[in-house]
């Protein structure tokens, strides 16, 4: 999506970024990952296929990603071109025909020294902040793998979404919270601290 190739969002402990060729080298080293692959539901691809699924993120409308930089929390000041400090992805699929501003979200921390920190929320609100604000986004949903519970427990416990289906043919979950009054507020309050800034190359 172009919506987002000239924007960084900078948090408290992550910065986003768009996904730029410069990420793809790195971003193929985690997608060799069994476990990563298994979470995501992805296959392995050759490093030309990565380089061509980039593109496709950069120009398809119906899909968006940021790549996530580590930043250090104590530091206003963030290097949004610093590739070394990538530790994962978040996207949006725009994908039911029957409800164009309903967003599916997932999210990938594939360092695990990043694991564990409130990193994954933080991003989530980041980017869901983004989607009702920038793209209109009106309803969420997250499928999750019934086994990873600490995905689950984020989006519960810390996003308020609300289990609708569990598909035990995939080993599956499927959570959603709808963009109401209430959840406008939390989003405000999440992200209120965040800075938008031009993503320059």
């Amino acid at each position: 999506m172009r919506a987002n190739e000239k924007l960084a969002i900078v948090g408290r402990q992550v910065a986003l970024v768009p996904y730029e060729k410069e990420h793809v080298p790195r971003y193929h080293e985690w997608m060799k990952s069994p476990y990563l692959q298994e979470m995501t539901g992805s296959e392995p691809l050759s490093i030309d296929e990565e380089y061509a699924m980039q593109q496709t993120w950069r120009t398809d409308d119906d899909k968006c990603t940021f790549i996530v930089l580590s930043k250090d929390a104590g530091s206003a000041a963030c290097n949004v071109h610093d590739t070394s400090r990538m530790i994962g992805d978040v996207n949006i699929y725009l994908n039911n025909a029957d409800n164009p501003h309903e967003a599916e979200l997932e999210v990938m921390i594939a360092e695990e020294t990043h694991a564990g920190k409130g990193i994954a929320t933080e991003v989530l609100r980041l980017m869901m902040g983004y989607a009702v604000s920038d793209i209109g986004v009106d309803d969420f949903v997250v499928r999750i793998k019934e086994y990873n519970s600490a995905s689950i427990h984020i989006f519960e416990n810390k996003l308020g979404f609300v289990e609708t289906e569990r598909a035990p043919v995939f080993k599956e979950v499927t959570l959603r919270r709808k963009v109401d009054d209430e959840l406008k507020a939390s989003l405000a309050e999440w992200t209120g601290h965040a800075a938008r800034i031009e993503f320059a190359k």
